[in-house]
């Protein structure tokens, strides 16, 4: 387990902000100069309304992502209904606890950030390697998470709106990240409560956003 949750610890970043509007998944995805950067490696579509950012081990990630996408569509065939996002943490959880108890197997060496809106509104949660399962207004995981949680406890606010969300989230990834600016290496995706469909974040909002938290960076500066 120590293993697994250290994997987590030196993973890129990644990080989850709740709005009045929505929900914000960020990460930071370091390219290789040949790479396609414009496929994302760390954010992951669930159903239409939930969004799950990685940090760690990213094919034990995509495990996890393809059994809560089989749980949110079974839920749909027979409730005809979303599933609640709290629901697939759970579901995720539960899947990773048993990973931790039997002879023969290795838990699972990821953490996800669980996004979406459902009919109780947007929420957001976190698991991890052990099978815990915690809501959070705003979290970051993977390498620097810990100097950011400490940012994202003086700087977010619960009124704050999606693009000032979004900036915060660029802001705390430029916090850690080697590359102070410039937007290659970051990837985003919103859940907006209006339509309650997770979209991916074009290269041009990306940098909009990024703009913005330049400009709250040097005013904090000053």
């Amino acid at each position: 387990m120590e293993y697994a949750i250290e994997t987590v610890r030196r993973g890129t970043l990644a990080i989850g902000i709740k709005s009045k509007d929505g929900v914000i998944l960020a990460v930071e995805e370091k390219a290789r100069k040949l790479q396609i950067s414009n496929v994302t490696q760390k954010i992951f579509q669930v159903d239409d309304h939930i969004g799950v950012a990685a940090a760690g081990y990213i094919p034990d990630a995509r495990t996890q992502v393809d059994h809560a996408r089989f749980f949110a569509q079974s839920n749909r065939l027979i409730y005809d209904e979303p599933v609640d996002v709290e629901g697939v943490a759970k579901n995720i959880a539960d899947m990773a606890q048993q990973f931790t108890q039997y002879a023969g197997v290795r838990p699972f060496g990821v953490a996800l950030i669980l996004a979406g809106v459902d009919k109780n509104g947007s929420a957001l949660f976190l698991t991890d390697p052990s099978g815990t399962y915690i809501g959070y207004d705003a979290v970051a995981i993977g390498a620097g998470s810990d100097q950011v949680t400490e940012f994202l406890e003086k700087s977010y606010k619960a009124d704050i709106s999606l693009d000032e969300g979004a900036a915060l989230a660029i802001e705390s990834i430029y916090l850690v990240s080697e590359e102070k600016t410039g937007t290659r290496h970051l990837k985003m995706a919103i859940i907006d409560n209006k339509t309650k469909t997770m979209r991916k974040v074009e290269d041009e909002e990306i940098e909009r956003y990024a703009s913005m938290a330049r400009d709250r960076t040097s005013k904090r500066g000053t």
